[in-house]
């Protein structure tokens, strides 16, 4: 049996308080769905300024009216510390996941970022100290690395920060560290590398490449990569990262505690790849596909040329094994993604 296959059983037998905020968003409502079949009671603290009511109606769905029961909904900022108290009240775990994502978006507006990312992160780390949780686990992120050029990634060696995304998910660190060291918080940092699957919004300038991809190729749009395609990155389907965020939360392994950790594969996929990969699982419902070829762009700003991730860390101290590759969570993110996006666009 592996290590989440025990905390699964665990849950099973033992219902705790979750704490997930940006509860609406991808992950967030993927953490919901999950919790909550495993018949946790969970509290989510939303704005709702990139996260969606549907996300939640889908969880409410997937788990049925007796299990979505266990859910509370908070509509509030984490840029509010009074919300961010009332949410982390009774808590036993947090799973902080409200940001502002997005390079691009940092080097446009970098005080909204910071704004979201910094104070917004001080303010829900301090009210989870102050409710005395048991852990505090943060969304991290792959860009820490900067301009670091090692490969694979490992997570005691970084670089400069190339966004003022990255500065911020990296003062998210410095952050928990310290809070460890001076108020004895229990914290673990995720450093997430290129995160897809089911929920993932596929709309608006900031998309993430896979959900953005799948729309371009389904409905026939241009399809736009940046460079010449042989950027790489270490694509992590969202069933990972879920396992991660539980085995990081229930983690009994003294060495576990107060570290930050890669979640990923250890893979490299380039972006040529990914679109051959794409085109592959969809043609034989689009048939339009034979003849899509890829418009390529400029290099974008902000931008890592090469990014995977060594996960033996991760392995060793939380017993983190990944269940799915890149070509595995493509198959079964696509399901979700042609059901609606082509309810969309009926």
């Amino acid at each position: 049996m592996t290590k989440f296959e025990d905390v699964q059983q665990a849950l099973h037998t033992h219902q705790a308080t979750w704490l997930i905020t940006g509860v609406a968003g991808f992950i967030g409502s993927n953490l919901l769905e999950t919790l909550l079949k495993l018949n946790q009671k969970v509290r989510g603290l939303d704005n709702f300024s990139t996260g969606y009511q549907h996300n939640l109606d889908q969880v409410q769905a997937l788990v049925g009216p007796d299990l979505f029961k266990n859910f509370q909904m908070i509509v509030g900022d984490i840029t509010n510390f009074k919300d961010c108290q009332l949410a982390c009240q009774g808590v036993d775990y947090v799973l902080h996941h409200a940001a502002l994502g997005s390079v691009p978006r940092s080097l446009e507006d970098p005080i909204l970022t910071n704004a979201n990312n910094v104070t917004g992160y001080l303010n829900i780390i301090t009210a989870a100290r102050d409710a005395k949780v048991k852990r505090f686990v943060y969304a991290a992120s792959s860009s820490t690395y900067g301009d670091h050029p090692g490969l694979p990634k490992v997570e005691a060696v970084i670089g400069k920060p190339l966004s003022p995304y990255a500065v911020t998910k990296y003062v998210n660190e410095l952050y928990a560290d310290v809070f460890a060291r001076c108020y004895g918080l229990d914290t673990i940092g995720l450093r997430y590398f290129n995160v897809f699957g089911p929920r993932q919004d596929p709309n608006g300038a900031y998309a993430a490449v896979i959900p953005q991809w799948v729309a371009a190729l389904i409905k026939n749009q241009t399809l736009r990569v940046n460079g010449d395609g042989e950027t790489t990155r270490d694509f992590c389907f969202i069933a990972n990262v879920v396992q991660a965020n539980l085995l990081a939360a229930l983690s009994d392994n003294p060495e576990a505690g107060n570290q930050v950790y890669n979640v990923a594969l250890n893979d490299s996929t380039s972006l040529n790849q990914l679109y051959q990969m794409m085109k592959a699982l969809l043609i034989a419902d689009f048939p339009h596909l034979a003849q899509h070829h890829a418009t390529y762009a400029q290099f974008r700003n902000g931008d890592i040329r090469h990014s995977q991730a060594d996960i033996s860390k991760a392995r060793k101290l939380l017993g983190y094994q990944p269940t799915h590759r890149v070509d595995q969570g493509l198959h079964e993110a696509m399901q979700w993604y042609k059901q609606n996006l082509l309810n969309q666009t009926e």
